[in-house]
């Protein structure tokens, strides 16, 4: 029996959209790789990603059930907002023409998806002021015409789905013989690539994929953006973006004809307030004179497209990448900023499984729990996904660094272990937190900023463990019942410490598991309590000291946290943020917990040379 969908409506463009921007990510990496023209700077992945993920943030922040138009509407300015390079304003032009056929609709049909989806393509297509066929254009015109074809034959909008995303992967498949460049470095085009893959996300949706089956494939040889040179007409130095903001824009047509002669790939995104340009040049600082005549100036962008051509050739040997779980509550634009690998544990909801953090966000996580509508409970990483991470990473770098969730408190530990014991080519080095949340993140960013600097993973991983012995962590919960599921304390004293509103206050010992330390009576001593016991913890005169404050969904209590470490300690780091919901459920609503690292006495290392250790880890 088919699948049969009457029409869209908002809930499920906004589904479709958190999916896509899910599936986008996982394939960055390898858009990154095939990212050979206009130029071979290897960033299409992350912008495309990055500027998918800016709608998927502007969504989130919906009610779930929000109406077509406003998901249209918020997906389109966040789009313009959000967008990251090239092939992120391509993509915004596409979006805003979607929403514009939307307009007030609340809800669609196959034939008004396909009349959206042709809106989108013509958007794009009017906004490129030297169209090249090969490209993401040729991709979303085929899309296009696909959904036209389907809408005409049948109302049935899994039907009209699939069909565009088929005629879409046919032109991919078509775009080497477009473009010579693609042909030459035996590419497709990567923004094509990306527009796929959220088709592709969206149909995943559909059938019901977790993205925790997915398993990458694995990235044979170099990158072909690495080894791909720049045509003489697209030889700028600078990648440069400006977002303007006013109630008085000029027209795209205008803008274009004002900034065409500062450089190559000039594009112009617009809504009713919003105008984002981005052109490669020579002289962004002539851009940022020019907008300054047409509004307010939000933010401006001008990377070394050379130096990231540089930077991509050099990474071919790369000596260490590193690799976190879900657990590690590092925001997207760290793990995106250092390359940080993420394996997803795993959330069950009766017999729905989802992917931690990718499929389950902690926002609708925690809006759930609150609602009693969702009764999880945590499953660790299969030995499987650690592998497909592994061979992923070592496509790309000598060694691999996996920082995981503590082995006293989660099987993730012996996953991770498993699987590098089964991992023949080597070079993985796993190194348990003996914690959780921010106490992995915390080490995972030191080991990237390591690994950047040209440390072995051998030498990072020992490091790590220096540093994490020397570091620790506090959690409060407001109510015992998470703890009293976990089996951690008895049901007379959950009864009575909540009788006595006694909040207790916990911490890790040296295997990683939980136990109690204090207590307090009332949430406004707790505070206090907490930042006592963290004063007598730190090393005093500590130099590099950073700080995380999670927080299951009560966010004005760790950010009044995180003001109360700053002012004491002048930290180099203090990071606050929810905590993933495979923590969540353990610690329960209105939990919130400080971790801190104390890096003093990092000893000296040249180069990728392993420095022998004095100690076993």
């Amino acid at each position: 029996m088919g699948i049969a969908i009457g029409y869209v409506d908002g809930p499920r463009l906004r589904r479709s959209l958190l999916a896509a921007a899910e599936w986008v990510g996982v394939g960055r990496e390898e858009l990154n790789r095939i990212n050979v023209f206009p130029v071979p700077d290897g960033d299409t992945g992350t912008n495309f990603t990055l500027t998918m993920r800016s709608i998927a943030d502007a969504l989130g922040r919906l009610r779930a059930d929000a109406p077509l138009h406003e998901v249209a509407h918020a997906a389109a300015e966040a789009s313009v907002m959000g967008a990251r390079g090239n092939s992120g304003i391509l993509l915004s032009h596409f979006i805003v023409g979607f929403r514009e056929y939307v307009g007030e609709r609340v809800s669609m049909s196959a034939h008004d998806l396909a009349a959206a989806l042709r809106r989108g393509f013509e958007r794009l297509a009017d906004g490129l002021a030297n169209p090249r066929e090969g490209t993401i254009l040729t991709v979303c015109r085929a899309a296009a015409e696909g959904a036209e074809i389907a809408a005409k034959e049948e109302r049935d909008l899994y039907h009209v789905i699939q069909r565009t995303l088929r005629h879409s992967e046919e032109a991919l498949q078509r775009t080497p013989e477009l473009l010579e460049v693609l042909k030459h470095a035996g590419v497709v085009d990567a923004g094509g690539k990306g527009f796929v893959r959220v088709l592709e996300g969206i149909m995943r949706l559909i059938h019901g994929h977790p993205l925790a089956e997915v398993e990458m494939t694995r990235l044979a040889g170099g990158a072909p953006a690495a080894f791909t040179q720049v045509e003489m007409d697209e030889d700028f130095q600078f990648c440069t973006e400006v977002l303007v903001q006013g109630h008085a824009l000029p027209s795209s047509a205008s803008v274009r004809a004002a900034v065409s002669a500062l450089g190559g790939s000039v594009q112009v995104v617009r809504t009713e307030d919003l105008l984002r340009v981005h052109v490669h040049t020579d002289e962004p600082e002539r851009l940022f004179a020019i907008a300054v005549e047409w509004g307010a100036i939000l933010n401006t962008k001008a990377d070394d497209m050379r130096e990231q051509h540089r930077l991509l050739v050099a990474e071919l040997g790369h000596p260490t990448v590193v690799v976190a779980d879900s657990a590690c509550d590092l925001s997207d634009e760290i793990l995106d900023r250092h390359g940080i690998g993420l394996v997803p544990l795993q959330l069950i909801d009766g017999d729905t499984t989802y992917a931690d953090r990718l499929e389950m966000a902690p926002a609708d996580f925690y809006a759930r729990l609150r609602a009693g509508t969702i009764h999880p409970s945590t499953s660790q990483p299969q030995p499987a996904a650690f592998t497909a991470a592994y061979e992923h990473a070592r496509a790309t770098a000598q060694d691999v660094v996996v920082v995981t969730l503590s082995s006293g408190l989660s099987g993730t530990y012996a996953s991770a272990e498993t699987a590098r014991k089964a991992f023949t080519p080597g070079g993985v080095h796993v190194v348990d937190s003996l914690s959780a949340s921010f106490g992995i993140g915390l080490l995972a960013l030191r080991a990237a900023e390591l690994a950047e600097e040209g440390w072995s993973g051998a030498d990072i991983a020992q490091e790590l463990v220096r540093v994490r012995d020397q570091s620790g962590m506090l959690l409060t919960v407001d109510t015992m019942d998470a703890l009293l599921r976990s089996g951690r304390v008895s049901r007379f004293k959950a009864v009575l410490a909540g009788f006595l509103d006694v909040k207790p206050v916990l911490s890790m010992d040296r295997e990683g598991k939980v136990f109690p330390v204090d207590r307090a009576r009332g949430r406004d001593a707790l505070v206090e309590k907490a930042l006592a016991f963290v004063e007598r913890r730190v090393p005093a005169g500590a130099k590099r000291l950073r700080f995380g404050v999670a927080h299951a969904d009560c966010q004005e209590v760790a950010e009044r946290v995180r003001d109360r470490l700053v002012e004491r300690y002048k930290p180099l780091d203090v990071f606050v943020g929810p905590a993933t919901p495979v923590v969540g459920v353990h610690a329960g609503l209105d939990a919130w917990a400080i971790f801190w690292t104390v890096e003093d006495g990092t000893p000296e290392r040249k180069g990728n040379n392993s420095v022998a250790a004095a100690s076993k880890t």
